[in-house]
């Protein structure tokens, strides 16, 4: 069966969801639970998206994102990528972690009906395969490991970068308030009640189109109107990937190559350092260090590419130079208008 192509635009909203392996669980325990939402928030901080929601099952995940550059298949190949790698490592075991290919439903995010739904679908989650028992007095706060319980549900200044829950507060109607997030946990406790033990299933009376407006087994949510214009994008795609030039286009590059070569620059003008004189440097200086690690932390280049970029010898070197640094083994200073630019772009 032929694979459906993945639509990637500016502003795009996608329901995302994988499974692992054989529907084997991909967590463990507690800790690759909290590996997932660390690797999570890295993504977030190397492609620019902007996490809606999410929750994470036994052996699936659930994700709400906003792509404000158009780079989900990027992003998405960083993030399981990386998942997959700390989890064998973590847990001693070689292979896939996750099963096919991710699922990701595009979504009609902009227009409030949808945006809510798929709020509410990933919220209930929990309460809906039996994991939060509200008649026996539990609450949908009970259950950790979603953005109900590690974001909406918690002060704005407690929660993960990367979270847009503000958002989501606004467009279901409540307050960002001590109060107004009570509201929202009692409101979605009374979901789970009326709705009982369900399939999943959602709809909106007349607007969908059942063949591919789902949520699950659909391509896109939202309107017929969106569907079409998501497949008249679609088929532009495919037209346009039928040439390599396209995979090196601006719009790939956005978070990638092109702003890993604009760190560099702008970071060597910085230190008042040419760029002739690069290959003169050790792989270690101070100043190549900290370039790498700002251009590893925000981009989504490899660390090969650092390696040619900057002359640090081998991808494996950078590995070993970037875990020295983030275990405060490499302390050295700075020049300080490169430390300036550098705090300025991790902020």
């Amino acid at each position: 069966m032929a694979r459906s192509v993945r639509i990637e635009y500016g502003g795009a909203f996608y329901h995302v969801m994988a499974r692992g392996n054989r529907r084997e669980a991909i967590f463990l325990d507690n800790d690759d639970r909290r590996f997932f939402l660390q690797a999570l928030s890295e993504a977030c901080e190397k492609t620019g998206w902007r996490v809606h929601a999410w929750v994470l099952m036994g052996n699936h995940y659930h994700l709400f994102i906003e792509t404000p550059e158009g780079n989900l298949v990027e992003g998405m190949k960083w993030l399981q990528n990386t998942v997959t790698r700390r989890f064998n490592i973590r847990q001693r075991q070689w292979g896939r972690l996750f099963g096919d290919r991710y699922k990701a439903v595009i979504v009609e995010g902009k227009l409030p009906a949808y945006y809510e739904t798929l709020m509410n679908y990933i919220h209930l989650n929990p309460g809906r395969v039996g994991m939060v028992n509200v008649e026996k007095g539990e609450s949908i706060l009970d259950y950790p490991w979603s953005s109900m319980a590690g974001g909406n549900a918690v002060p704005l200044g407690k929660r993960a970068k990367g979270l847009a829950a503000e958002m989501g507060m606004r467009v279901l109607g409540f307050a960002d308030t001590a109060a107004g997030r009570r509201e929202l946990v009692s409101y979605l406790d009374r979901r789970i009640l009326e709705e009982g033990k369900r399939s999943g299933e959602v709809t909106l009376a007349g607007e969908v189109d059942r063949r591919m407006s789902d949520l699950k087994r659909g391509w896109y949510w939202g309107r017929q109107e969106f569907g079409e214009k998501m497949l008249k994008l679609g088929q532009n795609l495919i037209t346009k990937g039928k040439s390599r030039g396209y995979l090196r286009s601006p719009q790939k590059l956005e978070h990638g190559e092109r702003e890993a070569e604009r760190l560099v620059q702008e970071g060597l003008k910085a230190a008042a350092f040419q760029e002739s004189r690069l290959a003169e440097l050790k792989g270690s200086d101070p100043r190549k260090v900290a370039l790498g690690m700002l251009i590893w932390k925000t981009t989504t280049v490899s660390q090969e590419w650092i390696a040619r970029r900057l002359q640090m010898k081998s991808a494996a070197n950078v590995s070993q130079l970037l875990s020295r640094t983030r275990s405060g083994k490499n302390n050295e200073k700075l020049p300080l208008a490169l430390g300036e630019f550098i705090a300025n772009q991790s902020s």
